[in-house]
């Protein structure tokens, strides 16, 4: 299938590995031209290399920085020549006891997985309104839908934007000019912030990491951990030309696990 969207501009945040770099990888495949964005310098130069050996005639820029920061969100805009296609994407918070973070905590959290995104898509969806086409994806989190007790500062946070995307995505100003808003909540994908989490759940548990590991991977039908590419390929339908119809949903992608109807 031909995605359509061959020769727009992306911009993904924090895809240097990961779901951001799944994300990256699945839209030039597409034919999309990428502005990538990660902290670190090498790791981003290198993922740039490797996503432009996907498709030579692809542009694939890499701007290192703090997509959680005004500045960081600056070059990265700059570095767009348009905005059709909108990634947010920034690690997540530590997991551990609500009863240990303080305020500062808290707005870190809120700054990073609510804030940030919001002010994206506030420099983005106009444009992509007036010109008629847009999509904006936001990574959040399985946990909002599930919340997991060590992971209280993304619950809050993430749980936050989903409730202003909600109201954003449905504005008739943006849904009626072609453009959609949705959120794609991964469960457990072999990634670094799993292992991160699974080793915060194993201290807590006082159990090795290795059980806890294994007994996370059996919890989804599948048997498995999901792969960065398998949440690339559904943020690129939901990126494309067919997905117009599409708005204002939380597409979770866990391998089941979920037992919930709703």
């Amino acid at each position: 299938m031909d995605l359509g969207i061959r020769g727009r501009w992306a911009l993904v945040c924090a895809a240097s590995r990961g779901l951001g770099r799944g994300c990256a990888a699945a839209l030039v495949r597409e034919g999309a031209n990428v502005v990538v964005t990660a902290r670190g310098v090498e790791a981003l130069q290198l993922a740039a290399a490797q996503l432009q050996a996907l498709r030579p005639g692809a542009k694939v820029v890499p701007v290192a920085g703090d997509i959680t920061s005004p500045a960081g969100r600056e070059a990265a805009l700059a570095a767009c020549p348009q905005v059709d296609i909108l990634v947010t994407n920034a690690g997540g918070p530590p997991p551990g006891d609500f009863r240990d973070w303080d305020r500062a905590d808290w707005l870190r959290a809120v700054d990073a997985n609510m804030l940030a995104p919001i002010e994206l898509m506030k420099a983005t969806v106009d444009g992509m309104a007036e010109r008629g086409f847009g999509r904006v994806v936001n990574i959040t989190s399985g946990a909002v839908k599930a919340p997991m007790d060590v992971l209280g500062l993304s619950n809050g946070a993430r749980s936050g934007l989903t409730g202003f995307v909600a109201g954003l995505a449905r504005q008739r100003r943006l849904a009626a000019r072609n453009v959609t808003i949705n959120n794609l909540l991964p469960g457990s994908f072999d990634t670094d912030r799993l292992r991160a989490t699974m080793e915060a759940s194993a201290r807590a548990a006082g159990q090795p990491f290795e059980t806890v590991w294994e007994s996370r991977r059996r919890q989804a039908p599948a048997e498995r951990f999901g792969h960065p590419d398998e949440f690339g390929a559904a943020c690129a339908f939901l990126c494309s030309a067919h997905a117009g119809y599409i708005t204002g949903q939380n597409w979770l992608i866990d391998g089941g696990a979920y037992p919930g109807t709703f």
